[in-house]
């Protein structure tokens, strides 16, 4: 169990973190459409993940959105590295009705975001270029090279979503376990 806080005149979050869970998810920011896409990604990625994060909702979304990637990412990072025994590449295409969202990863150590979503409008009252913002808070703070790209779709709830369960999934495939790769890289360190 990896253990986070963070506290700004911003955001003061505080983060429970197990990789190999049940997709136990305890989530609170007070954005409900946010909190609705990190359970989500728990249930789907099989993490277990406790979040309490109070921001400065009365600005906008955005403090917190982003500190709850930096602080899970940071937590990722943490948990993950160094590599040892996984499979390190995830992949993975979730479809939700009418919409598609391709996610491919890798636990590289080296961050590198490549994002083609949604960029603006809102979802209820969720900015939709928050999702990006969120992924790449995440991916810069994990050190994960992370390209989530929706191939289609009309309704922007679906294409969020079918975006936070695509990461899920193909994070999940990159950390399931696998003795037989050893530090998986020709480099012999990640």
């Amino acid at each position: 169990m990896i253990s986070k806080t963070r506290k700004t005149k911003e955001t003061d979050i505080s983060l429970e973190l197990e990789i190999y869970g049940s997709g136990k998810a305890e989530i609170s920011t007070g954005i409900g459409f946010f909190d609705h896409m990190l359970t989500a990604l728990c249930k789907h990625s099989l993490m277990d993940i406790k979040l309490v994060c109070k921001g400065d909702l009365e600005v906008d979304f955005h403090h917190s959105v982003e500190d709850c990637g930096i602080v899970l990412g940071e937590a990722i990072k943490e948990a993950i590295y160094p590599i040892q025994n996984v499979e390190r590449y995830g992949d993975s295409v979730v479809v939700m009705d009418e919409a598609a969202t391709s996610c491919a990863l890798d636990l590289s150590n080296r961050a590198y975001l490549v994002y083609e979503g949604l960029k603006t409008g809102k979802i209820g009252e969720f900015d939709a270029e928050l999702i990006a913002e969120f992924f790449r808070a995440l991916a810069f703070n994990a050190g994960i090279t992370l390209h989530l790209i929706n191939l289609r779709g009309d309704n922007a709830h679906h294409i969020a979503e079918a975006s936070f369960k695509a990461f899920a999934v193909a994070f999940r495939r990159a950390v399931a376990k696998n003795s037989r790769t050893g530090t998986p890289s020709t480099k012999g360190v990640l």
